[in-house]
């Protein structure tokens, strides 16, 4: 009563956002906003739907030995279908390529955002980011052109100094170290170090300066104020991008397709070995000639590939959100 008669209006009370929009053109907007954003629900629901009634008959008849199983013959009297190579040979190159892109991409991170003047850090940022928005069939066209002999000198370095150890020792000593799961690790680590980097830079740049000044006033060099301010304040985040990173690389097929034999061989752990696996990969290789029962057999493929991928991006996206909780207001 006394504001009303001071200012000689009533006092407007303040509407709170959780009472939803007012004004028609609002509403409006909200309603084409919320059914834009729930189609993308929809849409991957719509998807799985159908990879599951085309890859029904396969799981049908396979059973779990779809998964764990080393055949693949659809043409024979009772068709055998069986993706155990091809999966652990996404996996294989899917942490090789994450193994390798991490560091690389946490130092690009470090030195874009710590280092870097902001003009140079902008160039760089750039130039990142474009790599990213190369298509997987050029990047695949560099890999067997350009990278593969340079590839395949570091695997015989590798092989000579260190085949003691069992992911680097080869059983052919006259082998020719192409077409291995060691390349295509690599050409799946450039793929990804983009996806890590962007969300590695965006964890550094909203880390408090104070407390990276506060160490180094106490006397820390920067790889002491790294290792012991900025990696553990900001470990999380860096694992969800490590993990979208590692979805993206789970999922790629045309890169892998031409620098990697495919082989119902398992190959467990022999990374310069001349033979691996890529559930995607091996879709698109054998889609084009299937038959119909071979088409049930990729359509479930590409349903574990699907799931699998889905299931690592959605961690690697709960992970981040919980490493950035600034995202949530």
């Amino acid at each position: 009563m006394a504001n009303e008669q001071k200012t000689g209006s009533p006092e407007v009370s303040k509407r709170k956002l959780s009472s939803g929009p007012l004004s028609k053109g609002d509403k409006w907007f909200f309603r084409v906003t919320s059914i834009s954003a729930n189609f993308a629900f929809v849409l991957v629901a719509l998807i799985v739907v159908f990879l599951f009634a085309n890859a029904w008959p396969t799981l049908s008849s396979q059973g779990f030995s779809f998964l764990t199983g080393s055949n693949w013959n659809p043409d024979a009297k009772h068709p055998v279908m069986q993706l155990g190579p091809m999966l652990w040979g996404s996996l294989l190159i899917g942490f090789t390529g994450v193994l390798l892109a991490a560091p690389m991409a946490i130092s690009a991170a470090y030195l874009i955002v710590y280092l870097l003047p902001k003009p140079a850090a902008r160039v760089a940022t750039t130039i990142i980011d474009l790599l990213a928005a190369l298509p997987s069939v050029v990047i695949g066209l560099w890999g067997i052109a350009v990278f593969t002999p340079v590839a395949v000198n570091w695997a015989k370095i590798s092989n000579q100094l260190l085949g003691w150890i069992p992911i680097f020792h080869v059983k052919d000593p006259n082998a020719a170290f192409t077409d291995s799961p060691f390349i295509a690790g690599w050409i799946v680590a450039v793929m990804i170090v983009p996806i890590i980097t962007s969300v590695t830079r965006e964890i550094f740049s909203q880390m408090d300066d104070g407390l990276i000044n506060g160490a180094l006033a106490l006397g820390g060099s920067r790889f002491s104020v790294f290792r012991r301010v900025i990696m553990p304040t900001s470990s999380s985040g860096i694992i969800g991008g490590i993990l979208l990173g590692l979805g993206r690389a789970l999922g790629e097929t045309v890169a892998i397709l031409y620098v990697l034999q495919l082989s119902f061989k398992i190959n467990f752990f022999s990374l310069l070995e001349s033979r691996g696996g890529a559930v995607a990969s091996w879709i698109l290789a054998r889609f084009g000639e299937a038959s119909n029962s071979e088409f049930h057999g990729l359509m479930a493929a590409g349903l574990v590939i699907f799931l699998v991928t889905l299931a690592v991006n959605m961690l690697a996206s709960f992970i981040v959100n919980r490493a950035q909780p600034w995202r949530k207001n």
